[in-house]
């Protein structure tokens, strides 16, 4: 059966190239970099070129660095890092359409006195500097917006909501895993203080992550254990996993125009296949034009105005050898809607029939037809049963 993956904002294929690169430290090069002798202090030098590359590759300083199991763990070390001296500021202002790392962390807090605080988002999904600004006091400890949605690909204005975050003396923390290596990311220029990001969204390896750290930011590290990188995260470095992911977002950064002229034109190609085809309504969920182009949320419904289930629709679709999303992987299984849906103000039925395709480098306009012809089918069968 042929496979169709339209999954990438999950994760991606790992690069034959970064493969490459990893190899001799996962079988000759083995050892441990904070050991003295020559096989640690080769994993050691290593390490720092790695550490040197990812920081001039986001505009920031070798010493800003902080590698990691992941976005998910980075997310939870500077929230629980910044809060643990922030004195008696005790709100965090974040939304409701952060990924669950951040979501989960937030909620957590409340066990020691922090209260949580929603920015607003508008109906694309877009958290505003406006919205920050309208719920940013004097008790603020933390602000943590993404760059990226990961479900609906909207993109936030970092600067701008940045430069409010410094006129009140607050933090700001963007969680980039949708963003790095497939829009431009330089910390200085957006202004902001913390960052986390993710090997495995751009053909890295899976459990290796980077936390920025802003020198001279007030945080304190949350994993314990170890002199290593600095006292800042306890724990023996995942040396293949830290060159897997230097060289994947180098190759990301050096090839980004070229990916996103690709994924811009399957976009397209899916939107007027869909409009010549299907016999169905669908609803572009998010922004329908300044989104990342990679991420398409689609609903859809029949004249009468029925909706389908979107799981038995992903699940319909996988029959046919096609790999879609009903949202964040994170989420996979829950049988009430996305949350991200739920917070632009979607509609139960219309939230619950929800799809998202992401597109990767590999995918063709092969893949797109595909997809469309099988889509239609599924459609008309699952609406015939409706």
């Amino acid at each position: 059966m042929r496979t169709v993956y339209l999954d990438h904002a999950a994760t991606t294929p790992l690069d034959e190239r970064v493969l490459e690169a990893m190899l001799p430290y996962l079988k000759d090069n083995y050892g441990n970099a904070n050991s003295p002798h020559h096989l640690g202090q080769k994993s050691k030098v290593v390490v720092e070129d790695a550490r040197e590359k990812v920081a001039n590759l986001i505009g920031a300083e070798p010493s800003e660095i902080v590698f990691t199991s992941g976005g998910t763990e980075s997310d939870n070390a500077v929230i629980k890092g910044v809060l643990a001296v922030s004195g008696d500021k005790n709100e965090v202002i974040t939304s409701e359409l952060e990924h669950h790392a951040v979501l989960h962390t937030v909620e957590l807090a409340k066990m020691n006195g922090i209260k949580p605080v929603f920015a607003k988002a508008k109906n694309c999904g877009t958290i505003t500097a406006d919205a920050v600004k309208e719920v940013i006091t004097d008790k603020t400890a933390l602000v943590t917006v993404m760059h990226v949605n990961n479900e609906i690909g909207t993109i936030n204005p970092l600067k701008e909501i940045a430069e409010v975050c410094h006129e009140h003396g607050v933090p700001f923390h963007s969680d980039t895993v949708q963003s790095l290596g497939k829009l431009p990311v330089d910390v200085k220029k957006l202004g902001i203080d913390f960052l986390s990001g993710s090997a495995h969204k751009i053909y890295g390896p899976k459990g290796t992550g980077i936390m920025y750290v802003k020198n001279g930011s007030r945080w304190i590290p949350w994993v314990n254990g170890g002199s290593q990188e600095r006292r800042r995260r306890g724990g023996t470095l995942n040396v293949p996993g830290i060159v897997g992911f230097a060289k994947a977002l180098e190759l990301a950064v050096s090839e980004m125009d070229e990916h996103q002229k690709h994924f811009e034109k399957l976009r397209s190609l899916l939107l007027e296949l869909m409009d010549e085809k299907l016999n169905f309504n669908y609803t572009v969920n998010g922004p329908k034009d300044k989104g990342v182009p990679h991420i398409v949320n689609l609903s859809f419904s029949d004249e009468q105005g029925h909706y389908i289930d979107g799981e038995m629709l992903l699940l319909n679709l996988d029959i046919e050898g096609i790999c879609v999303s009903n949202g964040s992987a994170c989420t996979s299984g829950a049988v009430e809607p996305s949350h991200v849906l739920n917070g632009i103000g979607m509609e139960e039925g219309l939230a619950k029939s929800s799809i998202r395709i992401s597109f990767g480098k590999q995918n063709t306009e092969e893949d797109v037809q595909y997809f469309v012809d099988k889509l239609d089918a599924v459609l008309n069968r699952m609406f015939s049963l409706a």
